[in-house]
């Protein structure tokens, strides 16, 4: 239930409205420009059953009063407002404060100017106007072509700000029916549609009455900027598709802000709208850290994750889970994201060496016996890793096994084992841990293990080369249409890489004398290339941080496909030699 009333601020009248129970921990959520308190209603539902939930309108919006002026929308006026409401709502408590767009520049200039009365920070789409200054100073002051391009493109994102300072005009465009034009572009570009409450019926005025925000201490601030810092713990979400705040103002933040936290979303500007779910979770989790409060082992995960430190590894605090991890380049990739801070879960159809991967590790590391090509141990695997860790971050999809032999000579059942680990193990994997990702909302990445046989015919491996072909197309599909749920999906292709696969290969129609040494030859082959599984390990992890979608590892295997995207043809030739 929501209760509201009235709240006098520094000359006007503050609508504010609470829910909860006010003995809990108060949690105030400030809307941005043009909103109203509205605009965070599905976030206040989520919390108000943990916390005393506070919103109001700020002046100029909603049921609030709209003074006249840019005077009466400076940070003096807004910073009394702010204090008025603490002391109505909390005042013998800190209360932990979000704020999103306008709110968040707002609770900025708060948490640095009476940090004794917030708890923890908690920021969306909205700096601090002295951080982008800085930032912006610092970007030109050394004129690389990088620093250029990124402060350029915080410039064209700010185009509105300008036009802000015209007079008369955006009031009369926004009374005039720009507000349907915004709400028809808020639907489409975010695909946040209409509901009661967002936009409001005092859009238009609100509008109007808040371009004085623009107005009022803005361009002072971004003339002469002042050392803004606060040791108040701050969460700051990312949207990294925001058309109006570069991602990138996050640089050098932590200098002013020691106890700092990233979280990074792919998504658009009005992120309690469109994922109100993530950004409930991410301000409980905040809360509970800075609270000293009990945490899931997932949300300790993630909370480690987001903490901002100098020794900070890139993948700390997050969960990777990876098939075939018990050898070769299952196990070196374990370990490679393991040494770069990661949690790992080590899956092999061979349980000694799942745990052998998962001790090598170290506490970090946990063991799970799984057949990639069975879907209901596939199905329980998922399900015991969701449980007892969470929603992975990157998932490796490595298992597989190798086939060489004439077509002719493959057997129905060759060909259903080939495809059944080395195809439908990366389905499953992918299916079912994507599903679990996309569902959550916060990102991920898969990275599935092909080889240099998806784009190199050979008259010798016909199984394995069309199932890695099928990997290298399924990851190609994968990527399109997980890119806009903010999850990347690697394809991988090793060469010839020494490991043991080459004395588990089978070659059919051979009988077992002859197929120990093709195996042995293989072996000795391979060894002699010496191209170890730790050079495929380490370009896993970098398709990862860099969003990859197709890497050929060895020489060979990026001269190959260079082959197969120039001159097909000469494929075609090589596919007929014997390699066996």
């Amino acid at each position: 239930m929501t209760t509201a009333r009235r709240v006098r601020g520094d000359g006007v009248d503050l609508a504010v409205f609470e829910q909860g129970d006010r003995s809990r921990p108060t949690v105030l959520l400030m809307h941005g420009y043009p909103d109203t308190h509205a605009v965070w209603d599905e976030v206040a539902a989520r919390l108000a059953a943990r916390y005393h939930v506070v919103r109001y309108d700020v002046r100029g919006a909603g049921a609030s009063s709209r003074p006249f002026g840019r005077r009466r929308y400076t940070f003096a006026y807004l910073m009394a407002d702010l204090r008025a409401v603490l002391d109505a709502t909390s005042p013998d408590r800190p209360v932990h404060l979000v704020g999103h767009d306008w709110g968040s520049i707002q609770a900025w200039e708060a948490v640095c100017t009476m940090p004794e009365r917030f708890a923890s920070f908690t920021s969306m789409s909205g700096p601090c106007l002295d951080h982008v200054a800085h930032w912006t100073r610092g970007k030109l002051s050394r004129p690389t072509p990088r620093n250029l391009r990124l402060a350029a493109g915080q410039g064209l994102r700010s185009w509105y700000i300008a036009f802000f300072q015209t007079p008369v005009v955006p009031e009369v465009m926004w009374r005039a029916g720009l507000t349907r034009l915004f709400t028809r572009a808020l639907e489409i570009g975010e695909g946040v549609g209409p509901r009661a409450g967002h936009p409001a019926r005092t859009f238009a005025r609100d509008a109007a009455a808040g371009v004085g925000l623009y107005r009022g201490d803005m361009p002072q601030r971004l003339r002469r900027p002042r050392d803004r810092r606060t040791d108040v713990p701050t969460q700051v979400i990312v949207a990294t598709r925001d058309l109006f705040v570069s991602p990138h103002l996050v640089g050098g933040l932590q200098d002013r802000v020691p106890h700092l936290s990233l979280r990074t979303i792919a998504a658009g500007h009005w992120l309690p709208r469109s994922h109100p779910g993530v950004v409930a979770q991410w301000i409980t989790e905040h809360v509970t850290a800075v609270s000293g409060g009990p945490l899931t082992a997932p949300e300790e995960r993630a909370v480690r994750r987001a903490r901002v430190r100098r020794d900070r590894r890139p993948f700390d605090g997050s969960l990777v889970v990876v098939t075939g991890a018990g050898s070769g380049i299952g196990r070196a990739t374990a370990l490679a994201f393991a040494e770069k801070g990661a949690d790992v879960v080590a899956a092999d159809l061979d349980p000694a060496t799942a745990r052998r991967t998962a001790e090598l590790i170290g506490p970090r590391g946990h063991a799970v016996q799984v057949d990639v090509a069975d879907p209901v141990a596939m199905e329980d695997f998922a399900k015991s890793v969701l449980h007892e860790h969470g929603v992975p971050d990157v998932v490796v999809n490595n298992a597989g096994i190798g086939m060489a032999g004439a077509f002719l000579d493959h057997s129905v059942e060759d060909w259903r084992r080939v495809l059944d680990v080395n195809l439908w193990g990366v389905v499953h994997g992918s299916r079912l841990f994507g599903a679990r990702m996309a569902e959550q909302g916060q990102g991920g990445h898969i990275v599935n293990t092909a080889s240099a046989a998806a784009f190199t015919p050979s008259r010798t491996l016909p199984a394995y080369a069309t199932s890695k072909a099928a990997v290298l197309m399924l990851s190609e599909c994968l990527r399109a249409e997980l890119a806009g749920k903010g999850i990347g999906v690697s394809a991988i292709c090793p060469g010839i890489v020494n490991t043991n696969i080459t004395r588990t290969s089978r070659f059919v129609g051979q009988s077992a004398e002859e197929q120990g040494r093709k195996q042995e030859r293989a072996a000795r082959a391979y060894a002699r290339r010496n191209f170890g599984p730790e050079g495929v390990a380490k370009q896993i992890v970098a398709a990862v941080q860099k969003n990859r979608a197709l890497v050929p590892v060895t020489p060979e295997a990026r001269l190959s496909y260079l082959t197969s995207r120039i001159s097909p043809r000469v494929m075609r030739l090589l596919a007929r030699l014997d390699v066996g």
